[in-house]
């Protein structure tokens, strides 16, 4: 019995989530009331607050069920680094890009995050999150800055941290502009030619045969 109301609660909070993704994307967050989201979900404000202590508290459970592609995708360098930390960029950037253009969730969610949001008051909490997934994001991207550097025996034209800000920030623009209407580019695609220009740029050896073949698309992939 106590193994079934567990489930039955889960099962809540997933309805919960549901529906506030959806109205998050349909109407924006700050026009969306519990009440809305209770009523979508077929249940009450009472239940959102068994599960969450606000609105912001709910946004960032939607969030944590589909974790920003950049985060997600950055995790993968210095974790287990290759040979070379300059493909570990290029895979894991990669990566993001097929992430949003291939998945019907996490694209929908990521442009809630980026579209949808207004940081009023009540979603304070949302923009300290939001700082602290780009801050860690750039802190990676940093990491993986400087040890291609030394793997490539490069001197950067610019510190590393601000070599990762413009590529943090490239990466993030192609999002946000792709997600204003998806017919208007290949992400992947273009996406991966911006990057490897950016990073000729920083002196990389990008179009090395070896690079490319660690980095080719793959099967499936857009």
């Amino acid at each position: 019995m106590v193994r079934r109301t567990k489930e039955d609660a889960q099962a809540t909070r997933a309805l919960l989530l549901d529906a506030a993704e959806r109205l998050f994307h349909a109407q924006g967050v700050s026009r969306t009331s519990l009440h809305d989201i209770a009523v979508a979900a077929g249940t009450t404000r009472g239940a959102i607050y068994w599960h969450f202590k606000d609105k912001a508290d709910l946004f960032n459970a939607m969030m944590d069920r589909v974790t920003l592609p950049l985060e997600e995708s950055l995790r993968l360098v210095g974790e287990e680094p290759s040979a070379d930390p300059l493909a570990d960029i290029r895979l894991t950037v990669r990566h993001c890009l097929q992430l949003v253009a291939g998945d019907e969730r996490v694209r929908r969610v990521f442009d809630i995050a980026v579209h949808q949001v207004e940081y009023v008051d009540e979603l304070r909490a949302v923009k300290e999150q939001h700082i602290a997934v780009r801050n860690g994001c750039q802190e990676q991207m940093e990491s993986g800055m400087a040890a291609a550097a030394d793997c490539h025996r490069l001197a950067l034209p610019l510190p590393a941290s601000v070599a990762a800000r413009g590529l943090h920030a490239l990466v993030d623009g192609l999002l946000q502009n792709w997600l204003l209407d998806p017919r208007g580019f290949d992400l992947v695609a273009c996406g991966m030619q911006a990057v490897d220009v950016y990073l000729r740029g920083l002196g990389f050896p990008v179009g090395d045969p070896a690079i490319a073949g660690a980095s080719a698309v793959q099967p499936g992939a857009q």
